[in-house]
């Protein structure tokens, strides 16, 4: 895990235009308002060892928190966005995109507003699917969370 590549590409992400459809890019995808990228995947479908995913999250969820703490120096300590309730909500709500969608594969991101930018960044492990790979996801969006 390359901690200082992670930061760098979301460093790039947060000034990077948005695409004007949805379509997958050099590190993910994109679409209009945000960008998401693939910092880290685990093993894929049907690999089917269930240890090997649980020993992948928590290799993740370390990678997440250490992209925490550098990126907390520079915007500040924040506290845990919680997903699960986002995910909730969709029953009864229009959740814009991409946070439908990132609450969908996450239970909780690191989440700030980056200053200047007018743009959001999070990062999260996406490990809601057994059916999924787990992934280390960087966000960075125009859309304020709901």
């Amino acid at each position: 895990m390359n901690i200082a590549r992670h930061i760098a590409l979301i460093d790039e992400l947060c000034f990077r235009p948005f695409p004007a459809e949805h379509a997958p890019s050099d590190v993910g995808f994109g679409a209009p308002g945000h960008h998401v990228a693939v910092l880290e995947s685990g093993p894929g479908p049907g690999d089917g060892d269930p240890a090997q995913r649980a020993v992948t999250k928590d290799q993740f969820e370390k990678g997440r928190d250490a992209v925490y703490e550098v990126l907390a120096s520079r915007w500040g300590d924040v506290s845990p966005f919680n997903l699960q309730t986002v995910l909730l909500r969709t029953g009864d709500e229009e959740i814009p995109e991409p946070w439908a969608w990132l609450s969908a594969r996450a239970d909780v991101a690191w989440l700030w507003e980056v200053r200047g930018t007018g743009r959001w960044a999070a990062v999260a492990v996406a490990d809601r699917d057994p059916g999924d790979e787990v992934q280390l996801l960087a966000v960075v969006t125009e859309t304020a969370p709901p």
